[in-house]
């Protein structure tokens, strides 16, 4: 993981004055590195990771002023560009304890691109699972939403979305039974890892436990 594309500084850069011109010596040193670094990743099975920031260009009247640092060339090599933004807060009570983040795909070598997506991200957790899994639950009907009570399979998961959220981190079986439901009603494969993983505290920012997910045999 590379994090960030502007915080990369390019020999020259280092060893110049400060306040000296450096323009086009980071999109110059990105675009040699990629064409190094492609061969390497493809032999290897890497996944390579860059995160990027945006900046606004000078005198733009039209269009969208924002853009990436870096040059055009990890647009041009990269097989997926996903664009994050925060769209809200995250409260228990008074307190901001995350944020409400939408994701669009600008590029897809490997799928349809321009998909987008929302998804809870709690501050020193991560991704919300149990709350992803329950909106997208509700949204095919697998999870059923009467005023603020949620329910499964007749049996009630709790009021509001923190408090569902809460038993199905209690109950992983249970979070796993809506998982394997909803997985064949949208037709993707089945998780990865075993229950007994869950058990153990090993399901990592994939379902409830937050360690770390193992294959199954």
């Amino acid at each position: 993981v590379v994090d960030s594309v502007a915080a990369l500084v390019p020999k020259a850069e280092l060893d110049g004055e400060m306040g000296a011109s450096s323009m086009g010596l980071q999109a110059r040193l990105m675009s040699q590195a990629l064409r190094k670094l492609t061969g390497s990743v493809a032999r290897t099975n890497t996944c390579l990771i860059f995160l990027n920031q945006l900046r606004e260009k000078i005198g733009v009247m039209f269009g969208n002023p924002e853009t990436t640092t870096g040059g055009l060339a990890l647009k041009f090599y990269s097989t997926v560009r996903m664009e994050v933004r925060r769209i809200g807060a995250l409260k228990d009570g008074d307190q901001v304890i995350g944020s409400r983040t939408k994701i669009r795909v600008l590029k897809n070598k490997l799928a349809a691109p321009f998909e987008t997506a929302e998804v809870d991200l709690l501050y020193g957790e991560g991704i919300a699972c149990e709350l992803d899994l329950l909106d997208t639950a509700v949204q095919h009907n697998v999870v059923e939403k009467s005023g603020s009570w949620y329910s499964y399979a007749g049996n009630r998961l709790g009021q509001g979305r923190d408090g569902a959220k809460q038993f199905l981190k209690a109950h992983p079986e249970v979070y796993l039974k809506i998982d394997g439901e909803l997985r064949k009603r949208i037709e993707l494969p089945p998780r990865s890892f075993q229950m007994q993983d869950l058990r153990r505290g090993e399901g990592g920012n994939h379902a409830p436990g937050n360690g770390r997910a193992k294959q199954a045999p």
